[in-house]
């Protein structure tokens, strides 16, 4: 591509974002690399508006720098981060605030040796951080760059050399913010607003008027059924928490194989994750277990466990049937 058309892009790219872009986003306004980065984890399969209204300031005031994040304990940071979803994430926070606390390293090499950063983030973090040339390329910006250079099935590795072959290296921080905008604000999906976007000039996709870039394959979601049992004790319900790599760290309760007659079935729960969804048949029984592996809690202190969506639909079901 021309440099001079380029230039031409980025000029009509900046004009655009000063005028409509969303400049008022508090991560847009700090070069604290603590705190850019839990706005890109937190933004991961996560909406802005959800991150704003519920859970990056209450999260900054609890842990205000990576070392306090570092000093906490797992469960701390699980319970604060309660109904965001995909814990993985906060698991991958924690362990990377314990292994390189009290700061984040500079370099995009020593950001992508760290647990749960991947290329995005850790180009994220240099060039809204450290105002490195590094192209950030989430799911919005990837739209683009498939319109743009009219690609149906590309590879990360083609799309993010057209990133780089993009990019501002000048001002990376407003270029990258500006794109990301771009992507969120006028080129959608389905309609996009060709009319006002500064690369209409050079798009493929706008001058076949054929926006279908990248072709999305249809994706079944499979359903997993599972049983699990409540045991209760008075006004205290056992629970459990979770060993395996799926809501590790939250707690739950017990999964069962095969079921008793003498347990009361009370209802079915279920949840939709990334690549599944998940329906669970709850059963309860007055009977104590003697497992090692549970806890009884009452109400006051399940309050305080870290617990997914679907465990508070269970205590939903539980306090409905006046059980807990």
């Amino acid at each position: 591509m021309e440099k001079e058309k380029l230039k031409l892009c980025h000029a009509a790219l900046y004009k655009w974002y000063e005028k409509e872009g969303r400049g008022d986003l508090p991560w847009r306004h700090t070069d604290d690399p603590y705190e850019i980065y839990l706005s890109e984890i937190m933004l991961q399969q996560t909406q802005v508006k959800t991150v704003l209204e519920r859970y990056y300031f209450p999260f900054l005031k609890r842990f205000p720098t990576l070392q306090v994040l570092a000093d906490a304990s797992l469960e701390e940071v699980l319970k604060i981060w309660e109904g965001l979803g995909y814990y993985t994430r906060a698991r991958n926070l924690h362990r990377c605030a314990k292994e390189s606390a009290p700061l984040l390293p500079t370099s995009y090499e020593g950001l992508l040796a760290l647990p749960g950063i991947g290329p995005n983030t850790a180009s994220a973090i240099c060039a809204f951080a450290y105002h490195q040339p590094y192209a950030v390329m989430e799911a919005n910006v990837k739209r683009i760059l498939s319109r743009i250079y009219a690609h149906k099935t590309p590879t990360d590795k083609v799309l993010r050399e057209d990133a780089m072959r993009l990019l501002d290296r000048v001002d990376p921080f407003t270029y990258n913010q500006a794109m990301m905008d771009i992507g969120s604000m006028v080129c959608h999906v389905k309609e996009p607003v060709c009319s006002v976007c500064p690369f209409s000039s050079i798009c493929q996709a706008h001058q076949e008027e054929h926006y279908d870039y990248p072709i999305k394959k249809s994706k079944k979601v499979p359903i997993k059924t599972e049983s699990w049992l409540v045991r209760s004790d008075g006004d205290k319900i056992a629970m459990r928490e979770r060993k395996s790599a799926f809501l590790h760290g939250l707690w739950s309760f017990e999964t069962v194989q095969e079921l008793s007659e003498e347990w009361v079935h009370l209802g079915e729960v279920s949840q939709t994750y990334s690549h599944f969804k998940l329906r669970v048949d709850i059963y309860h029984d007055s009977a104590q277990n003697e497992s090692s592996s549970e806890m009884f809690f009452n109400q006051q202190q399940v309050e305080r466990l870290p617990l997914s969506s679907i465990d508070k639909k269970v205590i939903s079901l539980l306090v409905l049937n006046k059980i807990f």
